[in-house]
């Protein structure tokens, strides 16, 4: 085929065989981001623990995360860490990907919900510990109803950079969409048509999400404009 210019008919040959990667993309990217989720709050507890010189450790192995490049890190898990003595270990493609991608954003993610937790009332914190809550009350009945919905439009936000990242895990074997349109192109010659292809993909997926989060954040500040709170003369929990 001629990659000198631009060929419908390549566009249409390339189009299913590129569509046979897209499902591996999209399963990559909600694994990721619901290992993130919930790792996401392991990082936010760690930086609660009241011992100074602990959380300095912690805040700083999530600083050196957010500020070294994904891809680095990708091909560390990948390549590295299975040379490490004792402890390394070969992983695949996608579980690297996995590991490397949603340890990357879920310190992005524990940022994320330590600003809901810190902004939930002081004075909800001191009426639970007045009334005598549990520990396991005090988050799940008061703290988090509060703290996490007015962070659902930028945990959304997340999902669709996430989205846009998948891709980098191509450089370590993952056979997504780009993978498949690299392929395709070495075959053939051919970059443009393939690589047309893969960008309007993410077009389509990512533009109607992203005004979805758009409408979801204003439907959002409305409804949780008033938050539930404790009642501290009745020890209830209102709205």
């Amino acid at each position: 085929m001629n990659g000198n210019y631009w060929s419908w008919d390549t566009f249409f040959e390339a189009f299913p065989i590129i569509l046979q990667g897209l499902g591996v993309t999209v399963g990559l990217t909600f694994a990721c981001y619901i290992y993130a989720l919930i790792f996401g709050f392991v990082w936010t507890f760690l930086r609660r623990v009241p011992n100074r010189p602990f959380n300095w450790v912690v805040t700083w192995i999530m600083e050196f995360i957010r500020s070294t490049p994904p891809l680095v890190q990708l091909f560390f898990i990948y390549y590295a860490w299975p040379m490490i003595p004792g402890i390394g270990m070969t992983l695949s493609p996608f579980t690297s990907a996995l590991l490397g991608l949603g340890i990357h954003f879920s310190t992005y993610i524990g940022e994320i919900y330590r600003s809901g937790i810190e902004g939930v009332d002081k004075g909800q914190w001191e009426a639970a510990r007045a009334l005598n809550f549990s520990t396991r009350k005090k988050w799940t009945k008061i703290i988090l109803p509060q703290a996490l919905p007015p962070t659902i439009p930028m945990l959304g936000n997340y999902l669709i950079i996430m989205f846009k990242e998948v891709p980098l895990a191509s450089t370590i074997g993952v056979v997504g969409i780009l993978s498949l349109a690299n392929s395709y192109g070495a075959q053939y010659w051919s970059y443009l048509e393939p690589l047309t292809i893969v960008a309007l993909i993410f077009l389509v997926l990512s533009y109607p999400s992203a005004i979805l989060i758009r409408k979801l954040e204003k439907k959002m500040n409305t409804r949780f404009t008033k938050k539930p709170t404790i009642n501290s003369t009745k020890g209830a929990v209102t709205e």
